[in-house]
């Protein structure tokens, strides 16, 4: 069993640091691709999760930039609390503003474990971990030995934080650059994000909460999806919510010629697609290729009707977007020129 233990709420800097914390998880992670669920303040600050909640990647993130070796220890007790749990986690990440001059061997690595650590450092680092470790009630001492101390920290990712806001938003898209939005608009994005991520502290009280199994988790409602991320990115880009209430204006034609009986399911059945196709992360370069695609077509031809600038895609991208049909298609570049062109 876990029990949850020490949440917190944090300052602006500290929420702009776990927003940051969270699209390193989605976006530069090695294994990125595998984390679907972001749950906030429960296990940590942050805990990505598998969508089977099978994995998990455990973080805690510091916005302080000028950490000496003895406060890097101490940051590190939740994380070293999790590792001692009966709970197992894929990553223990410690996510964190900088580090002093003679930290690191490389200073040139700004994401690296223990190796890249001065030795007399790294012994620094292991005694503010042992004195923290002994003043949390939460942590039995019989478990704080020099030898879980040394197995735990050959576990531990240092991540140091070395990119603007709007660097972290425009990953999401970094292979799309016809699409990627002007710098305030990557800014309201993350702004966003972080005000979605720091409401959900307030959605339930878990201190003290005990738990089984780490699916159990989900059931406390303090998590954000890859998905509400992905849309909420297309929606700012777009102007426009693209699975909202009501027909895109230039769809209207084809939506009036269905029989009145099968609009309902026409329009359901296109928004559907949209989301397959926007949440399917097997083809998610192939959505925004065909999205970046579409809008350069729109701001190229703005009279253009929906109908043409669909036979202006290239039939090839149009086959390897395999969660659209026809119909789906046009509603998408339906939905792209209204947002634009409003």
């Amino acid at each position: 069993m876990y029990t949850v233990q020490s949440t917190e709420r944090t300052r602006k800097s500290g929420a702009d640091a776990e927003t940051k914390a969270l699209l390193y998880l989605m976006n530069f992670q090695e294994d990125s691709n595998e984390i679907f669920y972001f749950i906030i303040d429960f296990f940590n600050d942050l805990t990505g999760m598998d969508n089977s909640s099978s994995a998990m990647w455990d973080l805690q993130s510091k916005a302080d930039k000028n950490n000496t070796p003895g406060k890097i220890g101490r940051e590190l007790v939740t994380l070293f609390k999790n590792y001692l749990s009966d709970l197992k986690f894929r990553r223990y990440i410690l996510f964190i503003g900088g580090v002093n001059d003679n930290f690191r061997i490389d200073n040139s690595k700004n994401v690296f474990t223990i190796e890249n650590i001065e030795t007399k450092i790294l012994k620094k680092v292991q005694e503010g971990l042992k004195k923290e470790a002994i003043d949390k009630e939460y942590i039995n001492n019989i478990d704080i030995t020099d030898e879980n101390i040394v197995c735990f920290l050959a576990n531990v990712v240092f991540v140091i934080d070395d990119k603007k806001s709007s660097e972290y938003v425009k990953a999401i898209i970094k292979n799309h650059p016809n699409i990627i939005p002007e710098e305030k608009i990557l800014d309201a994005i993350f702004n966003e994000i972080r005000d979605k991520q720091s409401s959900k502290k307030n959605v339930s009280k878990v201190e003290g909460i005990i738990i089984q199994t780490m699916d159990e988790a989900l059931n406390y409602y303090r998590h954000l999806t890859t998905n509400e991320i992905k849309l909420l990115t297309l929606q700012r880009i777009i102007n426009r919510n693209p699975v909202s209430a009501g027909i895109p204006q230039s769809f209207i034609p084809i939506f009036s010629a269905c029989p009145p009986e099968q609009q309902n399911t026409l329009l359901e059945d296109c928004k559907t697609s949209l989301c397959r196709a926007l949440f399917n992360k097997n083809a998610t370069d192939t959505f925004w290729k065909l999205f970046e695609t579409i809008y350069k077509l729109i701001i190229t031809h703005p009279n253009d009707d929906i109908t043409k600038i669909y036979n202006s895609i290239d039939p090839n991208l149009r086959k390897e977007s395999i969660d659209f049909d026809t119909f789906s298609m046009k509603y998408f570049i339906a939905v792209i020129k209204e947002g634009i062109q409003k």
